[in-house]
């Protein structure tokens, strides 16, 4: 029963409830120095520390969420290798070899506790040597660019009376909107947005005035500014903002560039609440396997818990930006227990758990729903341990059968399984779990950035479709 689960996993359950409320308030403060990298492999932020002046990050943690990545420390020589790079980096001094050949990166490298650190500055030469892509670096902003992963944006006013301003984005989007008084403010902490004109625009308007961009401390922000308070509201595929003021009800868009400019929007931002308005769920997405357990050799060098990271991370960018929180069971190369990940769910009264795995055999995609055992029954409000889905269950087959319907409709080879795979059927939650398999290139698509995308968007698409039945965070 799970009041009746050994002392051991329920100290454990305590110690992961301490680690998920760590995870659902993650991101940095507003006065830690952070770099934010944006890839079509992963977007993610990284500690900035102050060394002799200069401002430094950790090579390896840079690198190690876009690819496979190991370092060796052998006095004050650092060597590291990233897939098939091969570098070595002296501790104090400005030049590196990589490739076989000396590059000059300009300050210092540092080896702290054998982990090796780079001036920031030094970003826009060595990481094309190791990525073998071009890498845009906005210094001053800490903004990181690889390969093209840039949202753009542009402004269309509607000068009726009152006006509207709609913000058109080149991809979805979900920041964090707040007003203050003569001002509508949006942050973009995971977003990839960049201006390609001027950062601020004056209009010939006597309620909007002005919008404006700017850059810091890994973030984006965009603000208009107004003579009368403004709210904003997405459109259905969240590519457009509409600002209007407070005294209208934002009326239906028609937003240039949109495939549905007839649909209502699907959210709406009351001024000081900066939040979307519609139900908040958190999805638990778990990357299986890590740090010992590798999980499948996919290849001779590719290891399950690899694809499963890198899959997590797509699947996350894609839930947020359709108002989902989410939580991340592992951010790097760590292990958990079965009965941990489940706990560490089941605390976080998350509304959904999906399970991530990778195969070599086959092809396209496998979606899990839990086979539970035949056990006695449930003793009032507590469940068997190992039968704790079983209220779930229903509603999870039917996030399985969404998430097969929407990778069919893009064409991804799929099918849905019962099995019994713990820990879905320790979990309280709606829960699945996703085997990604070879799609038409091979073991190889399986590290696919795009394959991956696909995979995330029709997953979350589905998501999205079922969320009336999920579980809303208290």
């Amino acid at each position: 029963m799970l009041a009746e689960v050994p002392s051991t996993t329920t100290k454990k359950a305590l110690a992961i409830l301490l680690a998920s409320v760590s995870l659902l308030s993650a991101a940095p403060s507003a006065d830690e120095k952070h770099i934010s990298v944006y890839s079509p492999v992963a977007i993610y932020t990284l500690p900035v520390l102050e060394r002799a002046g200069h401002e430094y990050v950790g090579l390896l943690e840079l690198l190690e969420p876009l690819g496979r990545v190991s370092t060796r420390t052998d006095g004050r020589r650092w060597n590291l290798r990233y897939n098939a790079v091969e570098a070595e980096f002296v501790a104090g001094k400005t030049r590196a070899t990589i490739r076989g050949r000396i590059f000059d990166f300009g300050s210092p490298f540092l080896i702290e506790n054998s982990r090796g650190l780079v001036a920031l500055s030094a970003l826009g030469v060595l990481l094309p040597r190791f990525l073998g892509t071009p890498a845009d670096f906005h210094e001053s902003a800490r903004r990181l660019f690889i390969g093209d992963i840039r949202t753009q944006f542009s402004f269309q006013l509607d000068a009726s009376n009152p006006p509207r301003l709609v913000l058109n984005f080149s991809a979805p989007v979900n920041p964090t909107i707040s007003t203050e008084p003569g001002k509508l403010r949006m942050v973009f902490k995971r977003d990839p947005i960049v201006s390609s004109g001027s950062p601020s625009i004056s209009f010939d308007n006597q309620v909007i005035t002005q919008a404006g961009y700017s850059e810091s401390n890994g973030d984006a922000e965009l603000d208009v500014a107004a003579t009368q308070p403004l709210m904003a509201s997405f459109n259905n595929d969240r590519k457009a903002i509409i600002i209007s003021v407070v005294s209208q009800a934002p009326a239906t868009p028609s937003v240039a560039g949109s495939q549905n400019p007839q649909a209502p929007p699907s959210a709406s931002i009351a001024p000081g609440n900066s939040t979307p308005n519609v139900r908040r769920v958190l999805a638990v997405v778990d990357p299986a396997h890590g740090g010992d357990e590798r999980g499948a050799a996919l290849t001779d060098t590719l290891a399950e818990k690899d694809v499963t990271l890198g899959f997590a991370r797509l699947l996350r960018h894609e839930l947020e930006v359709r108002g989902f929180g989410v939580a991340l069971l592992r951010e790097g190369d760590s292990s958990s227990t079965l009965d941990q990940r489940a706990a560490a769910s089941n605390v976080a009264h998350a509304g959904i758990y999906i399970s991530l795995h990778a195969t070599s055999q086959g092809s396209g995609a496998r979606v899990y729903t839990a086979l539970l055992p035949v056990e006695g029954p449930s003793n009032g409000a507590f469940h068997p341990w190992n039968a704790a889905q079983a209220p779930a269950l229903p509603v999870s087959r039917s996030v399985s059968a969404a998430i097969v319907a929407e990778m069919q409709k893009r064409e991804f080879p799929a099918r849905a399984s019962s099995a019994s795979l713990r820990p879905l059927n320790n979990v309280l939650m709606p829960a699945v779990a996703v085997e990604l398999a070879p799609g038409p290139d091979g073991i190889a698509d399986l590290t696919n950035a795009n394959y991956q995308q696909r995979a995330a968007s029709a997953i979350a698409d589905a998501v999205v479709s079922v969320r009336d039945r999920l579980v809303a965070q208290p």
